[in-house]
């Protein structure tokens, strides 16, 4: 039982028991606290600084980059190796073709070159007994005529320069000899070897006797 003095206390205390307007405040519990710092921890870590987010996405655009690179690397490479396999394909075959190109020479000269071949042999087969002098003469005549004939038909062309102006890239000279006038210096006196020209690249330069002009004494006082 309480006294008429604790009842006052009581109420006292009831009376002085702070009021609050609206709903009151609820203390946390104990469990509440932790689980509200973990969201916000979490949500942290969701979203990361702008620094950090640009750093990332330049690594990534960077990784990107050099796949492309590589790739493009990768191709670059394999048209080099076609380039070079084709660039070797293409000497093999030029050789090739140029050897079958000058054999395909050599046996159309040949061909041509066979008839007056047999000529040379149906001569030397002659009795010299049953044979003149001006019989071999013809015959060699007309082997030589038929062989340049044959000749002249691939592209050959004798270089027989007597009485022309001296040049020496298509003449040797082999000696000089005295000219007869001013006139006739430095100009083709005979000829001891014909030249040969094959589609007009020399084959052989004629050599040649080169007269020279010397004026006599009294000329020369004059």
């Amino acid at each position: 039982m309480f006294d008429s003095r604790g009842e006052m206390t009581r109420k006292h205390r009831q009376h002085e028991a702070p009021t609050h307007h609206g709903s009151p405040e609820q203390e946390p519990r104990p469990g509440e606290e932790s689980a509200d710092s973990d969201g916000f921890e979490a949500a942290g870590a969701a979203e990361a600084p702008p620094m950090v987010q640009g750093a990332a996405g330049a690594a990534a655009d960077d990784a990107g980059e050099l796949r492309r690179l590589a790739q493009e690397a990768g191709e670059w490479k394999d048209r080099c190796l076609r380039a070079a396999a084709e660039f070797e394909n293409y000497k093999k075959r030029a050789v090739r073709e140029r050897t079958e190109t000058w054999g395909r020479a050599q046996a159309d000269l040949i061909a041509r070159a066979l008839d007056a071949l047999d000529d040379l042999g149906r001569i030397a087969a002659l009795d010299p007994a049953q044979t003149t002098s001006q019989a071999l003469h013809e015959g060699a005549g007309l082997v030589e005529r038929k062989l340049q004939k044959a000749l002249e038909g691939v592209g050959l062309e004798r270089v027989d320069p007597a009485g022309q102006p001296f040049d020496p890239n298509l003449h040797e000279a082999v000696m000089t000899m005295p000219a007869a006038a001013p006139e006739a210096d430095r100009t083709v006196g005979s000829v001891f070897q014909p030249g040969y020209r094959l589609n007009g690249a020399l084959l052989r330069p004629a050599r040649v006797a080169v007269l020279t002009w010397t004026p006599a004494a009294g000329e020369a006082e004059a």
